[in-house]
């Protein structure tokens, strides 16, 4: 809105950058521009005010399909003024001299005349689509339509007007058409889920099969290895059994042998011992030989004595002294003569 300020006949208006402004004077056209600041004559002065910056304007309509369902569509238009001396043409922008506002309402005469061009377009489209193509094409589809029917279409451009951009929200169908379309997708992510909850107890089935496959695979190694032990086991008590059989075996034979050459050493010992008795009891024959039997007589009862712990009695017999004592005194002779004839020579 343009600030317009009175002193005494005259006033001054001071406009916006945002705002295209055109000075007409008895007809002419004198001044025109954004953002201008001059006096006028309200007298004489008539003043149109012409936004030029970007307008959003609501797209909402209620479409019908190919198949006769009915969709409600939702988006937004911008656009904005390209040429005010056109769009002063068209749509009254002229504002009050004293005021400053439109004397009218052009701004919703051109929204107005946006809004239903787009809707006309739109509804074309979808008019000639079944319901499921506009709503899998979507908005971007309707946008692209609308788009391209706007920036071709003359009525826009002989108001001056451009299009900045448009966009399409949403375009959704009745509740009970969403609710029936629904139900297959609904049925089919239920499905689905189904799908993925029984694949998942598969794959926990799977797992806890493999699982008992591998612990049955543990315990018939634990198994077979404790099998083997008990082999080894049975093996190393009977190797150690038959080492030990060995050991009492060489032990046996050492002990025998040992006792055998104990046996050979004391047969030896004895054999020589009595071989010296016998030699010592033939030497002592051989000397006994040439003895008279008294002195026989006396070696034996020598011999007895030094046997007999104590003779209690003894008793000789004349036939036992008779020829002792003639042997005596013949050995005494005989010792006599044989000293007398060592003396004479």
């Amino acid at each position: 809105m343009a600030d317009i300020s009175k002193y005494l006949i005259v006033r001054h208006l001071r406009s916006e950058s945002t705002t295209h402004v055109l000075h007409y004077r008895r007809g002419r056209l004198v001044r025109s521009g954004p953002g201008l600041s001059f006096w006028f004559s309200p007298m004489s002065a008539s003043i149109a005010e012409v936004p030029v910056d970007d307008r959003e304007i609501p797209l909402a309509l209620t479409a019908r399909t190919a198949d006769y369902q009915d969709v409600t569509v939702q988006g937004v238009v911008t656009c904005r003024v390209v040429d005010a001396q056109a769009a002063a043409k068209r749509i009254d922008f002229t504002i009050d001299n004293a005021l400053g506002t439109h004397n009218k309402r052009p701004l919703e005469k051109l929204q107005l005349a946006v809004a239903q061009l787009a809707q006309q377009h739109a509804s074309e489209w979808i008019a000639k689509r079944p319901i499921r193509e506009v709503l899998r094409d979507g908005p971007e589809a309707v946008r692209e339509r609308v788009r391209e029917a706007l920036d071709g279409d003359e009525g826009i451009a002989t108001l001056g007007l451009a299009t900045v951009s448009v966009r399409i929200s949403s375009i959704v169908p009745s509740p009970d058409l969403e609710r029936a379309l629904e139900a297959p997708m609904r049925e089919k992510i239920q499905q689905e889920s189904d799908e993925a909850a029984f694949a998942r107890r598969a794959l926990a089935v799977e797992k806890e099969r493999a699982i008992q496959e591998n612990e049955l695979k543990n315990q018939i190694e634990l198994a077979r290895r404790e099998e083997e032990l008990i082999a080894q086991r049975g093996s190393n008590t009977k190797r150690q059994a038959l080492e030990d059989a060995e050991a009492r075996t060489i032990s046996s034979q050492s002990e025998a042998a040992r006792a055998r050459t104990l046996a050979d050493g004391q047969a030896e010992s004895i054999r020589l011992v009595e071989g010296a008795k016998v030699e010592q009891e033939r030497a002592r024959m051989q000397i006994q030989e040439g003895v008279s039997p008294a002195v026989l007589a006396a070696l034996a009862a020598r011999e007895l004595a030094g046997k007999l712990q104590r003779i209690d009695h003894l008793h000789l017999g004349g036939d036992a002294l008779g020829p002792l004592l003639t042997e005596l005194a013949t050995a005494g002779t005989r010792a006599l003569e044989e000293k007398t004839k060592t003396k004479s020579s």
